[in-house]
């Protein structure tokens, strides 16, 4: 589908639309032209916040947890 023919489709979609639905639309729109999330810098202060023991014992917990399965269970 080309950038005309989506654009034309939107529109006339749009147009048979009541007012207040248009309004919605407009307003998903813009949402969808906001920036989501937030930048991997704002989350640099907790670096370095969990002991680097406790890092290791979370990393063996998984190693040894993972990937195994309880016939058992559900």
């Amino acid at each position: 589908m080309s950038d005309r023919t989506l654009q034309s489709e939107l529109l006339d979609q749009l147009a048979g639309l009541p007012l207040e639905k248009q309004r919605q639309v407009l307003n998903f729109a813009r949402s969808l032209a906001e920036p989501n999330g937030r930048p991997g810098s704002d989350i640099l202060v907790f670096g370095g916040g969990i002991d680097p023991e406790d890092l290791s014992a979370m990393t063996e917990a998984i190693e040894n947890g993972c990937e195994q399965t309880n016939n058992d269970d559900w």
